[in-house]
């Protein structure tokens, strides 16, 4: 996927508002959002990935205020609040009768869990909410390929879980859950630093996910999406041998949809913004399970 004139205005919006969260110090917020709208302004092209230059935006805000963690209280409370949802969840999950009922709710469930996205102009979200969207997350799922990532997982040795934010990763537990309980081995991997309100080591032990995977590793590094170049040898080697990988959020379909897959990859997310909406030919707000096979 590849950004559209509209990215631009999510890109300084959010760098902007990461920065207040950052730094209070008005001159470092002048310095560094100067320092970022020289970046954008240099590297917006119509050839560029919204999360290629997402991640170069972020580890720039990172470096000139010197906060590794912005987000870090906003994180640390979304993963509180999304594990006291997470009883509900866990049964409407549980009151399914069949693996492949159980695993469809679950996947709703996390996709639903997308929402937990801060600073996207126009996107609002409310943890109270969460009960609402899961039960109405049926008839916003603009693209169901569900039951096809379902007979994959049940066909696969290895499994690779990519997370997307904290708190929703409280909800990924559930369907990393039923994905092993389908007979794979399953694998999560978060990032390995910081960025935005992506889930992180921190965050993946705060809600439980050492003890749902059969692994839990990093990317090795802290790119929003998925840049493979970047990545540490343990990552790539198990990305390349896994009979399937599961992607959660907009970040991994942005750059996903970019390269040529190993195996097939699912992609879970919320289109949060229009012109992710635009490229999977959906409306905005709607859930999108969608698979990727290497043509």
């Amino acid at each position: 996927m590849k950004v559209e004139a509209e990215c631009a205005d999510c890109l300084i919006h959010r760098g902007y508002m990461e920065i207040r969260e950052a730094t209070g110090d008005p001159s470092l917020q002048f310095e560094t959002i100067s320092a970022v709208l020289r970046l954008i302004g240099g590297e917006f092209k119509a050839t560029t990935v919204p999360s290629y230059i997402g991640t170069e935006r972020d580890r720039l805000i990172k470096k000139i205020t010197g906060n590794p963690d912005p987000y870090a209280r906003k994180k640390k409370l979304s993963n509180q609040k999304a594990l006291g949802v997470l009883p509900l969840v866990k049964t409407l999950v549980s009151k399914e009768t069949s693996p492949e009922a159980r695993f469809r709710k679950a996947c709703l469930g996390s996709m639903v869990g997308n929402v937990i996205e801060f600073d996207i102009p126009g996107h609002t979200f409310k943890f109270g909410d969460v009960g609402k969207l899961i039960q109405q997350a049926e008839q916003d799922l603009a693209i169901d390929e569900i039951s096809q990532i379902f007979d994959l997982a049940k066909k696969a040795k290895r499994v690779l879980y990519l997370t997307d934010n904290a708190g929703e990763i409280a909800f990924d537990t559930l369907l990393v859950r039923e994905l092993r309980k389908l007979g794979p081995r399953v694998a999560v991997a978060v990032k390995a630093e910081p960025i935005l309100n992506d889930a992180t080591l921190e965050d993946a032990k705060q809600v439980g996910m050492q003890e749902v995977a059969d692994a839990l590793i990093t990317l090795g590094t802290d790119s929003v999406g998925l840049i493979l170049e970047e990545c540490s040898k343990e990552f790539l080697d198990l990305y390349n041998s896994v009979d399937l990988v599961m992607a959660k959020g907009m970040g991994y379909a942005e750059s996903i949809t970019e390269i040529d897959p190993p195996s097939p990859q699912a992609l879970l997310l919320r289109a949060k913004c229009q012109p992710v909406a635009n490229f999977f030919k959906v409306k905005k707000g709607n859930n999108i399970a969608k698979l990727i096979f290497n043509m």
